[in-house]
């Protein structure tokens, strides 16, 4: 028949479906995947997309759970998950973490103690899988489910203390942190080793999770991978950016960082994977990521994360220095009169010390991307602690620098009484622009120069000089800092600026008034300098900020050349608008070449730019190679 080989083939094919079907044979398919839908499928899960990892899946299929319990993912599937025979192995507890992830997720318009009771179980089947599983860490460590269920595990642990952060506040602002407590059914311990918070504070005003916060104005975040959760700890107001300027006579003239950065993680007790499935402790270890890169979690050397720029960018965003700097200038009620010192970090005994002096009309404002790429260098965040002067910039430079140099030395005092600690020694100045005028003051000698400038530019008899020197002597009579040994001056206008003396300037100068502690602090003598007259016979007012840095300025032309401390090495970043100007005749568009370079600098490195040459990559390189170059000449020193 002419159909006969079509039927039988037909009949083959048949019978082929046919014996498939009887023995449960299965058609496989292929389907070719992008790079990314490869990457969504791999490393999707509750997390990312809202949805179970491929992971979980292929456990919840291999249980048969997928068709029972679990066809709706809810805690009766994580019950009948935990219920299987024989103690959970490694790709069942990563489900379990992942399938508390989204019941906890899933509570959190809960009441507090029902969300926080699903996070403890988070961490625990996350720790579980990290520390007890049959394969240590460093045999997972490229594993893509390693790293899933270590950030539920930082996840989980964020949740965790900020919940139990929220609990010690509604239980009162002053409970402070107790070493154990009862939270959602859970025996919490707390651990705060090498934390230690600011004076008088026993709780922070807020805990943040540093996951949360984006900044703009930074050139980059700095963070270290490792396990835990990074948060920053908002302390107290701010007491001098947030309040009133403070008198010589309220408070300190210091302030441990208002927003400090910490680590936290969470542990379970047990030697065995049932009894950290069954406990229902756990223990709370807070950590100063400056002070702690690692933890001893079971016998394993576990890095420590942390997040070295949320805290320092969050403290400048609510500071608003830039407006108070303004109104200092302009003797407003919301400026500042005093200097203040911000130490960046808790003290360090063990940290030498980079102090920073901002410019004119600025602030910690302008150290911005200087600090966070200085701290986010691990060799010189190992090495030093950044403190920032805070200062009135209306005063005299000669007034400034007296008592900034009194408020170093007493912070200095407070926090080493002794003076034998590392910090009290091998200091690191950095000033910008009117800061590098005074820090050169406070690294040399005036000897008799300065007194001797204004007993004749004032007109002064001996017996007036001798009853004005006790109050005088201060500002005009000093030696170098001797905690100092290296120094970095950026746009300093050491020689003055014709431009402070002319036009917009010099009509800007009319309106600048001097601090209120300026004119109260040394009393009649002030009084008497701005009464009397110049040998001339014309008046002569005390001079603010900006008349100290015109070229023509007694004070100025005298403190240029005062000699610098023979150990200190100094080093000069200069700025220059138009590289096709020669550089003696070049500026910044308010400093000459010839007032920012020093004789006898170390380095001097020009860059093409404006003043603010401090915020540009090459400056902020060169500071950075500067401070390596310490390091190693120090350690050739063996000190």
């Amino acid at each position: 028949m002419p159909n006969g080989p079509f039927n039988r083939l037909r009949t083959t094919l048949w019978c082929a479906l046919a014996l498939a079907s009887l023995s449960g044979c299965a058609m496989v398919k292929t389907q070719t995947l992008s790079p990314s839908e490869y990457i969504a499928r791999e490393r999707g899960d509750v997390l990312s997309s809202g949805k179970i990892s491929q992971a979980t899946g292929e456990v919840l299929r291999a249980t048969g759970l997928d068709q029972g319990e679990c066809a709706q993912l809810s805690q009766a599937c994580v019950d009948a998950l935990s219920r299987l025979d024989g103690a959970p192995d490694e790709r069942r507890l990563a489900a379990l973490a992942e399938l508390w992830l989204q019941q906890a997720i899933a509570r959190e318009k809960e009441p507090d103690d029902a969300a926080l009771a699903a996070w403890f179980e988070v961490a625990r089947h996350a720790y579980a899988y990290l520390f007890f599983s049959q394969r240590p860490l460093d045999r997972r460590a490229l594993e893509a489910r390693q790293v899933q269920v270590a950030d539920y595990y930082d996840y989980a642990v964020q949740q965790v203390v900020t919940g139990l952060y929220r609990k010690r506040r509604g239980d009162g602002a002053d409970a402070g942190v107790r070493d154990a407590f009862e939270a959602a059914g859970w025996r919490v311990r707390m651990d705060m080793a090498g934390v230690r918070f600011p004076e008088g504070v026993r709780l922070p005003k807020e805990l943040i999770p540093a996951s949360t916060l984006v900044f703009s104005g930074l050139r980059n975040t700095y963070r270290r991978d490792g396990l835990g959760t990074e948060l920053v700890a908002v302390m107290q107001d701010d007491p001098v950016a947030a309040s009133a300027p403070a008198q010589a006579d309220e408070g300190p003239v210091y302030s441990e960082m208002p927003s400090p950065a910490l680590t936290a993680l969470i542990d379970f007790p047990g030697d065995r994977l049932e009894q950290v499935l069954a406990t229902r402790e756990a223990r709370v270890a807070v950590r100063d990521p400056y002070q702690a890169d690692s933890a001893d979690i079971r016998g394993q050397r576990v890095p420590l994360s942390a997040n070295f720029t949320a805290g320092y960018a969050l403290w400048l965003s609510r500071a608003h220095f830039s407006q108070q700097a303004i109104s200092t200038l302009l003797g407003r009620k919301s400026g500042i009169d005093r200097p203040h010192i911000y130490m960046m970090q808790p003290f360090d005994p063990d940290r030498r010390i980079l102090l920073m002096l901002h410019g004119l009309a600025s602030s910690p404002d302008a150290w911005i991307n200087v600090v966070n790429e200085v701290t986010g260098d691990e060799a010189l965040r190992g090495q030093f602690q950044v403190w920032q002067v805070y200062y009135p910039t209306s005063a005299p430079i000669a007034y400034n620098q007296a008592v900034i140099r009194d408020a170093v030395g007493q912070t200095l005092r407070h926090f080493d009484p002794a003076g034998g600690s590392r910090a009290s020694r091998d200091m690191v100045l950095i000033g910008h622009s009117m800061g590098g005028v005074l820090g050169r003051l406070l690294v040399s000698s005036s000897g008799e120069v300065l007194w001797n400038e204004v007993r004749q530019e004032y007109a002064i008899d001996a017996e007036r000089a001798e009853a004005m020197r006790a109050k005088l002597d201060p500002m005009l009579r000093f030696q170098p800092l001797p905690q100092v040994e290296r120094a970095i001056f950026i746009a300093s206008p050491h020689r003055g600026t014709r431009v402070a003396g002319k036009g917009v300037v010099q009509w800007l100068a009319g309106l600048i008034k001097l601090p209120v502690t300026l004119l109260s602090g040394f009393g009649d003598v002030m009084h008497e300098l701005a009464a009397g007259k110049r040998a001339d016979g014309s008046r002569r007012a005390i001079p603010n900020s900006v008349d100290n840095l015109s070229e023509t300025n007694p004070f100025v032309r005298a403190a240029a050349d005062l000699p610098i401390a023979p150990k200190v090495r100094y080093h000069s970043i200069i700025a220059r608008r138009d590289p096709k100007i020669a550089l003696e005749d070049s500026d910044d568009g308010l400093v000459p070449y010839t007032s920012s370079h020093l004789p006898g600098a170390v380095s001097e490195q020009v860059i093409t730019s404006g003043h603010s040459v401090q915020e540009t990559a090459a400056a902020i390189n060169e500071v950075r190679r500067i401070l390596h170059e310490d390091i190693a000449a120090l350690r050739d020193t063996g000190r």
